[in-house]
């Protein structure tokens, strides 16, 4: 058993297979689905949710854990969190977030809400369309965050790209102050999202 628990690759594989088996039981239960746009819908609503939550979950281990302990790691210490742990965690961070964005707008063009939504309800009505487009425009402008400004610093700070000693504390400072924007940003976009399900 123990075998089974320390390979990953197992443990994922045996995850989607339990899903996969789940969803095959409660379509059942209900008579069965159908490969249609509802269908469609809810397999790219499932997939959005999985990398949304891969996503904020390495924007808050960043700020929560990974940033504030730094400073109490030894310098022999911190090549293991540079040149292994980070580059790893920035690499499904930065997947995730791209991910995350693509499916929801997918849901959104697939539940036929995509522009109401992107013009943050304006001549539909508002509510859900402007509770789901305040979420959407923050998560794009999150993802750009993480695509264009900590992605790039941190490349630098982390030495995969070269960059000069007075360069890197800069590019850890605009690293910083976008992944805190993102973090500030987070519990408004999660409230927008859930509203929209949720409130109308």
């Amino acid at each position: 058993m123990s075998n089974f628990f320390s390979s990953l690759s197992k443990v994922i594989h045996t995850s989607l297979l339990l899903t996969i088996l789940l969803f095959i039981f409660l379509s059942f239960g209900v008579g069965g689905f159908d490969i249609d746009t509802y269908f469609w819908s809810w397999l790219f609503r499932y997939f959005h949710v999985a990398a949304g939550i891969m996503w904020i979950g390495l924007l808050w281990y960043f700020n929560f854990v990974q940033v504030p302990n730094m400073s109490k790691i030894t310098d022999e210490q911190k090549p293991a969190i540079t040149k292994v742990i980070a580059p790893s965690a920035l690499f499904w961070f930065r997947w995730a977030a791209l991910v995350t964005v693509i499916t929801g707008l997918i849901v959104a063009y697939l539940n036929g809400y995509i522009h109401d939504a992107m013009v943050l309800g304006i001549g539909s009505g508002g509510g859900r369309n402007t509770a789901i487009g305040i979420g959407m425009w923050l998560g794009i402008i999150m993802a750009i965050n993480v695509w264009f400004v900590i992605w790039p610093s941190q490349k630098k700070v982390l030495g995969i790209v070269e960059a000069s000693p007075e360069e890197k504390p800069i590019a850890a400072k605009r690293a910083l102050i976008a992944s805190r924007t993102n973090t500030l940003l987070s519990l408004p976009m999660l409230l927008s999202m859930v509203a929209a399900q949720n409130l109308y």
